[in-house]
């Protein structure tokens, strides 16, 4: 299972998520905005309240992805050392 240790919500509705095994994906939110379990999040405010769930995120309205949806279908945008997450 995968899990997030970071998360960045963008002015543009992409994610940014960092995973525990270093790899770095931006998933793009903007075409499910139009399905029903995500139109509250065409606001701007509630879609950069994110929270991360560790194998998930979800928002406040309810909407949630899974942290294997946000890898899969994300686009990569690099790798860091997973040990930079260790304090």
């Amino acid at each position: 299972m995968r899990n997030i240790v970071a998360i960045k919500a963008n002015d543009d509705w992409t994610l940014d998520v960092s995973f525990e095994d270093g790899a770095q994906r931006r998933f793009d939110l903007k075409p499910l905005l139009e399905n029903e379990a995500f139109t509250s999040l065409q606001n701007i405010g509630l879609f950069k309240r994110v929270h991360n769930g560790g194998y998930f995120v979800e928002w406040d309205s309810e909407a949630d992805l899974s942290a294997d949806t946000l890898y899969l279908e994300g686009k990569s945008i690099g790798e860091i050392d997973p040990a930079s997450y260790k304090s």
